[in-house]
């Protein structure tokens, strides 16, 4: 029981702290910015450019797309900067010292960017609602609360995975900057895949939010959680697979790099 306790006071307390280190340089006034003003800006652009170019009736294809969409915010470059500032800031000797179990510690660098990435999404479908008028008395809320979830968790597992790369690469940000608007494309927030070719269409479902998407598209429609159920157990499947990734690289890079005496290699 102690043990348990052990274990998840170091889970919930590494998970915050990971977290408040991002504010030693990121100020509260551009994290406000990121949180409510980029992600307006975001939703404007697509919708106004989408409908523009296929008509006001798809509007709301492009809004929830994108509100959706946003959880990759936090859920790539949040979780990123996370495990990657580890090496940035010196403190892998200390991580890797300790002898917290290494799943928690890992797992833990994600938790509170999975609540910022849900709390963003809530105020993208906001912007949606008040602005561009898309239409929820249609839907099931705790449906659709749950896509929303399920959608960052499964961000957040490619997003753990990029945090790894971020220990062997030089420059991080490129790669997290790319795999961001390769799903602003490639996920159906802007694009519908049946207008890719077929390879492309088999591609984006391997990518998180693919099936998210779709699933709170349907949800904000009128479908019942049953009648997503397939597209939320396939993106949770996704997620999963994305952490399993991440977790040996990131039990590989302690291996390696303890053997080779590189920790403080940064």
């Amino acid at each position: 029981m102690k043990s348990l306790s052990n274990s998840m006071r170091i889970f919930l307390g590494g998970a915050v702290l990971s977290y408040k280190a991002l504010f030693r340089w990121f100020r509260l006034e551009p994290y406000i910015a990121t949180k409510i003003i980029a992600p307006l800006n975001q939703i404007l652009f697509f919708t106004l450019l989408g409908s523009f170019a296929t008509g006001r009736d798809t509007a709301s294809f492009y809004a929830i797309g994108n509100a959706i969409q946003l959880t990759a915010m936090s859920g790539i470059y949040g979780v990123t900067m996370s495990i990657g500032g580890e090496r940035n800031e010196g403190t892998l000797i200390y991580l890797f010292g300790s002898p917290a179990n290494r799943l928690l510690t890992f797992l833990g660098r994600a938790l509170v960017h999975i609540l910022d990435g849900m709390i963003g999404v809530v105020i993208g479908l906001t912007w949606t609602g008040l602005l561009l008028g898309v239409d929820f008395s249609r839907a099931d809320l705790p449906a659709l609360g749950l896509t929303i979830l399920i959608a960052t968790v499964s961000t957040s597992g490619l997003g753990l995975l990029m945090g790894c790369v971020s220990l062997v690469t030089v420059n991080v940000m490129f790669i997290n900057n790319t795999i961001y608007f390769l799903l602003l494309v490639f996920s159906g927030a802007n694009v519908p895949l049946a207008n890719f070719p077929t390879w492309v269409q088999h591609a984006a479902y391997a990518l998180p939010l693919t099936r998210g998407i779709q699933a709170a598209r349907l949800v904000i429609s009128g479908s019942s959680l049953g009648e997503v159920a397939p597209l939320l157990t396939g993106e949770a499947l996704i997620g999963v697979v994305y952490v399993l990734i991440g977790y040996v690289l990131f039990s590989w890079f302690e291996v390696t790099a303890k053997r080779r005496g590189t920790l403080e290699a940064y």
